[in-house]
C-alpha cells in the first residue's frame, strides 16, 4: 500500500480522478451518443432512375430486391469514380499543354515542325518542276506546224491554248488588284490607345477622363483571366490506354475509330 501511494502521482498532486471524470461527463453529456455530420448526405445521381436501372440489371441475375442503401452507395461510387477520371485527365491535359522551350534544363533535340515544312517545300519544288516540264511539252506541241496531226497532238495543242488563256487571265487579275490597291492608297492603322475608352467586343464603353472633373484619365480595369483546361478526345484515349481495366475495353476501340 505504501508503494501504491508513492506511485500514485494524481493523489500526490491532490487531483481526484473520480471527480474529474464526473465533471467531464456532465459537461459533454449532450455530445455522448450523438452522431456528428458535417453536411446532408445527398446522392450524386437521381435515385429513382438509378434504382430502376439497377433493378433491370439485377433481374437478369435473379435478384428481385435492391435496398435504397445500395442505390446510395452506387451513386457515391459513381461520383468518386468520375472525380478520379477528371483529375487524371486534367493532369494529362496539363502535361500536354506544357512548353519546355524556355526551360534551361531541357534542350531541343528534334524539330518536327521544321521537318514537316522541309518536306512540304520538297513537294512544292517537285510539283513546280513537273509543271514546268508539262508546260514545255505543251509549248512545243503548240509551236509544231506539222500538216498531218494525230489526235494526241491536237489534244496537246488544245491544252496548251487553255493554259495560255489561264495564265493571261491570272496576269490580268493581278494587274487589276495592283491598280485597285494603288488607287486606294496606303492604309492607315486604327488608333486603339484612346484615353478613357474601354473597348469590349468591338464596342466602346465608358467616358473619357477629361469630361468628368476630378477623375483624371480613366484606365481600363484589369480583370483576372481564369485559366481554362480544355480536354480533347486524344487525352481520354491516352488515359484509357494507361488504365488496366480500360486498356482492352470496347470503349477504347470505339474511341480510336473516331
Amino acid at each position: 500500500r505504501d508503494d501504491d501511494d508513492i506511485n500514485d502521482v494524481a493523489s500526490m498532486a491532490g487531483v481526484n480522478l473520480n471527480e474529474e471524470s464526473a465533471r467531464i461527463m456532465a459537461t459533454n453529456s449532450d455530445l455522448v451518443g450523438s452522431q456528428m455530420q458535417s453536411c446532408k448526405d445527398e446522392p450524386f445521381l437521381a435515385a429513382v432512375p438509378l434504382h430502376k436501372r439497377i433493378l433491370e440489371t439485377a433481374k437478369k441475375l435473379g435478384i428481385t430486391d435492391v435496398p435504397a442503401e445500395v442505390v446510395t452507395f452506387i451513386s457515391h461510387a459513381t461520383q468518386n469514380r468520375l472525380r478520379t477520371v477528371i483529375e487524371k485527365v486534367t493532369v494529362i491535359t496539363q502535361h500536354r499543354m506544357e512548353s519546355y522551350k524556355d526551360d534551361e534544363w531541357y534542350e531541343q533535340a528534334t524539330d518536327v515542325r521544321a521537318q514537316l515544312k522541309f518536306f512540304e517545300q520538297l513537294e512544292r519544288l517537285e510539283k513546280q518542276r513537273k509543271d514546268e516540264q508539262e508546260r514545255e511539252i505543251l509549248l512545243k506541241a503548240a509551236k509544231s506546224r506539222s500538216r498531218q496531226e494525230d489526235p494526241e497532238q491536237a489534244r496537246l495543242k488544245q491544252k496548251a491554248k487553255e493554259m495560255q488563256q489561264q495564265e493571261l487571265a491570272q496576269m490580268r487579275q493581278r494587274d487589276a488588284n495592283l491598280t485597285a490597291l494603288a488607287a486606294i492608297g496606303p492604309r492607315k492603322k486604327r488608333k486603339l490607345d484612346t484615353p478613357g475608352l474601354l473597348s469590349i467586343g468591338g464596342e466602346g464603353l465608358g467616358v473619357s477622363g477629361g469630361s468628368q472633373a476630378g477623375l483624371g484619365t480613366a484606365s481600363p480595369r484589369q480583370y483576372p483571366r481564369q485559366k481554362i483546361t480544355r480536354v480533347n478526345l486524344r487525352d481520354f484515349i491516352f488515359y484509357m490506354e494507361q488504365e488496366r481495366e480500360m486498356s482492352h475495353s470496347l470503349l477504347l476501340y470505339r474511341a480510336l475509330l473516331k
